[in-house]
């Protein structure tokens, strides 16, 4: 998710979001941009530290595994969805997007940036806020539902820096407690920052014991960062 370049853009599509704000999707040359209310929030040029992320969440899989699920929070250009359902460990990735829009582009204007996920059999996209998702999420895995062996949160810019205010709501004590009860015992989550957040990593320190961080360097200012943590 790094800043782009200036540079002569066309307007692809402009719409009213969920949450009221507007969404534009613009061509910049051979590349894709992606803006929230006026704010940047992702492009196709590079989508290293996005890999990064779902490649430290899948490293602790074992070796011979088979039919890993994976949760991905937020669907964005589709690079952390193609890069788990490329490890043929992977078994299910379920992407939890809360803009219709973002889905529909998937089938036409980035559909070839990650493979045209919509028709991807064991890709299934869900339309849904995510803070919200999980709380039933956590529900159901607490009667017996369904557990993620790796948790990829890419949702806004990380904890410090949310183009929607209430996504601050996902990097609180409360949104950790959710994501360990849906975390299948040994699961990995890894969460994508555009920043380094000294206060996030002593929360996810306290909470789950231990923090590992991947810094991948960005074209500009300092690098991405990635949190990931283990859970018991």
């Amino acid at each position: 998710m790094s800043q782009p370049p200036d540079a002569v853009a066309e307007v692809v599509d402009r719409v009213i979001g969920e949450t009221g704000g507007e969404l534009v999707l613009r061509r910049s040359g051979p590349d894709w941009e992606v803006f929230s209310n006026g704010v940047f929030l992702m492009d196709t040029r590079d989508g290293a530290s996005e890999r990064a992320m779902v490649r430290a969440a899948l490293e602790h899989l074992p070796d011979g595994s088979a039919g890993a699920r994976v949760l991905i929070g937020g669907l964005g250009v589709g690079f952390s969805a193609r890069e788990a359902l490329d490890d043929r460990r992977v078994g299910l990735v379920r992407v939890v997007e809360l803009e219709p829009k973002v889905v529909e582009w998937h089938s036409g204007p980035l559909g070839e940036v990650a493979g045209r996920l919509p028709e991807e059999s064991r890709c299934d996209l869900v339309r849904a806020d995510l803070a919200e998702w999980l709380e039933e999420a956590a529900r159901a895995a607490r009667d017996g539902g369904e557990r993620y062996d790796a948790l990829c949160l890419d949702t806004d810019n990380g904890p410090d820096w949310t183009v929607r205010e209430e996504n601050g709501r996902l990097y609180e004590p409360g949104a950790m407690d959710l994501i360990a009860s849906v975390t299948a015992p040994g699961g990995a989550v890894a969460f994508w920052s555009a920043m380094r957040s000294p206060a996030f990593e002593g929360m996810l320190r306290a909470r789950f014991g231990g923090v590992h961080t991947v810094e991948v360097p960005a074209r500009a200012g300092g690098p991405d960062v990635v949190y990931l943590v283990r859970v018991a």
